[in-house]
């Protein structure tokens, strides 16, 4: 018979109790952890995680602290095809979304939960999103069979005794993770165990609370990431008037020493973490991270919007990341890190395409096996993932854990789109930047499972992560805007880097990126002027800061212009997707859509 009875001595919490207990008879693990967030608890599950063979300890002369994992070939990514939102009315949901009947789904996870730990551990780890104390901040609890997600929990979030001195007898999110592969009496255990034919990620947000089962795989596992920081909480901010967004937040400095905070939405795989960490090519000019992936944002009593990062980590993607792209990521993920389906090296380092021009002349890949130049398959999975403290990062923000929020001036939107859409261009008005945010759209990359390069809508790169009906969700950021002093609101860009020509990129990218965010600074200030287009704003050409680059000027006209055919087009499949929401669409976006048609005419 397992004793529960450490639990009371572990947290007062009378909610909490009788959760742990119910799951523990429901799952019949073969015992209890409850979490304590001290580093020797976490150096132990790694050892744990190291005899059953689910990881490689990292050399410690090359990469300290840090271990190699890899997964099995059917649990990679998101599987937004199992990932449903159990609203009491469907219509809650919207289109955009899985729904199934909250009690219906309730009563098939019964099922599936039934004795689904047995020969598991079960670990309960209470977490902070946002730093301890924070009035943004909010408490999860998330109870798992995977030593590999508390390893992650503890790198990405706040975990431990002090978030239960923090929690006391208050509410939190629950989330409850398996893995969904029981073990018999004696049975050796998968060094990646999953249930590549039983996988759900199921939210329900009337009560606040999370139900994941069958996959390992960071997105689906680590319930506090994308289900509770974006899912449940998009729920919570429309209700109590604050916005939960895929964006990542980042200080820009200029010489004079004026500093700007920027918040920017992209789809994954699109650069976000590059952007975050931006090394300036211009001199002089300065970018400090906030946080790489998610921000919770309120209107202050000063009328400005202030944002927080309510993660603790980078759970960032490794191909293409390298030295050139990213520097300062490549730093961070020097020691104590976690790596997911990268490829090993012979002296027990990592790699990935895009680490260096060449690769090693052998290697472990992804998927253990040997792999050489000559191999037709990646060394590396394509959505392969580092997971490192933020506080490694060389260029984190002295204000990243600051519990106020830093404020924000700025608000980029972007995705990966190689004709169209221009470098740069800035919205005429908040209710115009909500409906620049609604009409992202990206080419596919390998962050979710579909047909890569092909085009899709991505409304505020929140298409996989908001907990409720979209069209609701664009009503909520009028809301937002509305009624308030448009001095203090920040300003809305969208960005594209990825514009080509014959296959050729037309923007350098990388640190040369700063020469855009110094012409937002200078919009921001009154500085420059721009020219109006059906799309907003664009930069005059003599306005962009192009000293020792070398783009021709038939470049730079094509990165600085909207051409009418295409925008049309444009607006012609921005009209079909927008007509799904029904009468859960804002007149707002119907308006702009209406005066971007007239701008092009």
């Amino acid at each position: 018979m397992l004793d529960l009875s450490s639990i009371k001595t572990w947290t007062n919490n009378p909610q909490l109790i009788a959760w742990i207990e119910q799951v523990a008879k429901r799952c019949r693990p073969n015992k209890i952890h409850l979490c304590t967030g001290s580093l020797e608890e976490y150096e132990s599950l790694c050892q744990e995680l190291v005899k059953t063979g689910a990881c490689v300890p990292l050399n410690p002369e090359k990469r300290p602290n840090s271990f190699w994992f890899h997964s099995s070939s059917g649990d990679v990514a998101r599987v937004e095809e199992s990932t449903f939102i159990c609203s009491q009315h469907k219509d809650d949901a919207g289109p955009t979304n899985n729904w199934r009947d909250p009690q219906e789904m309730h009563a098939f996870l019964d099922q599936l939960f039934e004795g689904c730990m047995q020969g598991r551990t079960l670990y309960v780890i209470p977490y902070s999103l946002g730093p301890l104390g924070s009035p943004l901040s909010r408490i999860g609890v998330e109870i798992t069979d995977s030593a590999y997600v508390v390893c992650n929990m503890r790198i990405m979030t706040r975990i431990g005794t002090e978030v239960l001195a923090r929690l006391k007898d208050g509410p939190f999110v629950p989330g409850l993770h398996s893995v969904g592969a029981p073990l018999k009496p004696g049975e050796k255990d998968s060094y990646w165990p999953c249930n590549p034919e039983k996988k759900y990620i199921v939210h329900f947000p009337e009560e606040r609370s999370i139900i994941s089962y069958g996959s390992g795989y960071g997105g689906n596992a680590l319930l506090g990431k994308k289900s509770f920081a974006l899912r449940i909480a998009s729920v919570l901010g429309k209700e109590e008037g604050w916005l939960a967004e895929h964006m990542l937040i980042m200080g820009v400095t200029d010489p004079e020493g004026n500093k700007k905070y920027f918040a920017a939405a992209f789809p994954s795989a699109c650069g976000k973490t590059n952007l975050a960490m931006l090394q300036p090519a211009l001199p002089g000019w300065k970018v400090e991270c906030v946080g790489d992936d998610i921000a919770w944002m309120r209107f202050g009593s000063d009328g400005r919007l202030y944002a927080i990062n309510p993660e603790a980590g980078f759970f960032g993607v490794a191909p293409g990341t390298s030295v050139r792209s990213n520097p300062c990521a490549m730093q961070s993920i020097a020691k104590n890190a976690l790596f997911t389906n990268v490829a090993l090296t012979p002296d027990g380092d990592v790699w990935w395409e895009g680490m260096t021009p060449t690769p090693p002349e052998t290697l472990t890949d992804w998927l253990g096996k040997p792999w050489t130049p000559a191999s037709t398959t990646p060394a590396a999975h394509p959505n392969a993932r580092f997971t490192a403290p933020a506080s490694q990062c060389p260029v984190i923000d002295p204000a990243w854990q600051d519990p106020q929020g830093v404020p924000i001036s700025g608000i980029i939107f972007g995705g990966r789109r190689s004709h169209t859409v221009p470098l740069i261009y800035e919205a005429l008005s908040w209710q115009h930047g909500t409906f620049i945010g609604a009409s992202v759209s990206s080419e596919m990359t390998a962050a979710a499972k579909g047909t890569l390069g092909k085009l899709r809508h991505d409304p505020f790169a929140m298409l996989p992560f908001c907990g409720y009906n979209m069209g609701d969700y664009f009503a909520h950021w009028l809301k937002m805007g509305a009624q308030r002093d448009s001095q203090k609101l920040p300003r809305i860009f969208h960005v594209n880097w990825f514009r080509k020509d014959e296959g050729r990129f037309l923007w350098p990218g990388y640190g040369e990126n700063i020469r855009v965010l110094k012409w937002m600074c200078e919009r921001i200030d009154g500085k420059k002027e721009a020219v109006l287009s059906a799309a907003g704003y664009l930069p005059r050409p003599q306005d962009l800061d192009l000293s020792g680059l070398n783009i021709t000027p038939q470049d730079l006209e094509a990165l600085l212009s909207v051409d009418p055919v295409l925008w049309k087009e444009e607006l012609a499949g921005l009209k079909e997707y927008f007509a799904q929401f029904k009468e859960r669409l804002p007149k707002g976006i119907v308006q702009e859509l209406a005066h971007a048609e007239k701008r092009l005419s």
